[in-house]
């Protein structure tokens, strides 16, 4: 078994991730995530925030809509330029991006003699209908989130004492109309995004300083949070593969089982955006009006949901754990008291338990013997399991055990809440 079919395959069974629909069969391209998944999710959310827009005094956050006027997309050039070449095989009648060479090799080799058609431009927004009558106005779920920020900067500006340079962050879902959905949660039609616009003063030397500078912090995040650094690199967008806003890109790619892949991009947007929506700024104390450059990071929160999982998938002598930074770890920590059907150690167990919660996000475990339930904490990444056993009524003290390294220490249990955090302040 390979590594993506381990990471699926433990991603269902520990609650990470579902096919969504999976009852009627699935629906290509839709994920859902399940109980544990949804922790990590909004974890390296959450993570996200605190350094783009917490740990910093010149960003303020939005939450824009998903479906806005179609103007937005026409002004925004998606609906001309939003779009990709598709060719189709004559013999399946399956369609397949004319540039993805290796998907198209890997067909030909399945099926011998096959003719493609000639390739036509297929764009990526997503139509939906409005309206309670008929002729229905057609509008699009947003094939990226950011053109709610670029809408809304002058509201920003206005109700705000921000001042250039400055950004504005937002995380939510976007839609595209992927023909080739695949590698798991990689590629879909609904994913999430987590981006940051920032406006600068238009000068090239200033944009070129901010934009070298954000993917220096946008690279070290990944890197704090655990990614391995040798399976990260920038990859820098050619004149000819670049967006239609784009001065100039990069992506931040990391080293996949199916190869390099893009996890997020930074991108110099120029004033593109807000030149198309006939935006300006006016400098307060200058008078000086003038359309500020654009500086974005855009970051997958899906696609770095699933290469955190690959990333921190162990296996070491018959064991199996997920070596997640405990900054994004699902559950921070596992109470157990040693035996089931011991009431007064599920009684003392039940006390930590509750005052832990209090600060952490703990979870609880009864079932079965000690090591299943440690090998269930490893699966999902937890950090540190707490027993509660036979020696806790004569030293108030539990187990602590250790995902990375298996070992065991005795802490006090009014010791608890401030060993934790101390493990995860450093």
């Amino acid at each position: 078994m390979d590594l993506m079919q381990k990471i699926t395959s433990l991603a269902k069974r520990r609650g990470f991730i579902f096919q969504s629909s999976e009852i009627y069969g699935g629906y290509q391209g839709f994920w859902d995530y399940g109980p544990v998944g949804v922790e990590l999710k909004k974890n390296i959310k959450n993570e996200w925030w605190k350094t783009m827009v917490y740990g910093r005094e010149d960003v303020v956050g939005i939450d824009a809509s998903v479906v806005m006027n179609p103007i937005v997309w026409e002004k925004s050039g998606h609906l001309k330029a939003f779009s990709d070449p598709l060719v189709e095989c004559k013999e399946c009648h399956k369609r397949f991006r004319a540039d993805h060479l290796d998907v198209l090799r890997n067909h030909e080799n399945e099926h011998d003699g096959v003719e493609w058609t000639e390739a036509k431009t297929f764009n990526l927004m997503t139509e939906v209908l409005l309206g309670t009558t008929e002729p229905k106005e057609k509008s699009y779920l947003r094939g990226e989130i950011t053109q709610g920020v670029f809408v809304n900067f002058k509201n920003v500006v206005d109700s705000t004492r921000i001042k250039i340079p400055f950004g504005i962050a937002q995380i939510g879902k976007a839609f595209r109309n992927e023909v080739t959905p695949g590698n798991f949660t990689f590629r879909s039609k609904e994913f999430e995004q987590m981006e940051l616009e920032y406006f600068v003063y238009p000068s090239e030397k200033e944009s070129e300083k901010t934009y070298e500078g954000f993917k220096e912090i946008r690279m070290n995040w990944y890197k704090d949070l655990g990614l391995d650094a040798k399976k990260l690199r920038f990859a820098d967008h050619t004149p000819d593969k670049r967006a239609h806003y784009a001065k100039y890109a990069t992506d931040i790619e990391y080293q996949a089982p199916f190869g390099w892949s893009e996890m997020e991009g930074v991108h110099h947007r120029g004033d593109y955006d807000l030149s198309s929506h006939g935006l300006k700024y006016r400098d307060g104390t200058t008078n000086e009006e003038y359309v500020p450059w654009v500086i974005e990071t855009s970051g997958g929160v899906d696609r770095a949901t699933l290469f955190f999982l690959i990333d921190s998938y162990i296996e070491d002598e018959g064991r199996v754990y997920l070596k997640l930074n405990p900054k994004i770890a699902p559950y921070k920590v596992a109470v157990f008291p040693l035996l089931g059907n011991k009431p007064d150690l599920i009684k003392k167990a039940r006390d930590i338990y509750e005052n832990l919660k209090k600060n952490f996000v703990v979870t609880w475990d009864d079932r079965g013997n000690i090591g299943k339930r440690y090998a269930a904490q490893d699966e999902i990444g937890t950090p540190w399991c707490v027993t509660v056993d036979f020696d806790t009524e004569k030293d108030n003290s539990v187990t602590v055990r250790d995902r990375n390294t298996g070992k065991q220490e005795r802490i006090a249990i009014d010791k608890l809440s401030d060993y934790f955090q101390n493990k995860l302040d450093a």
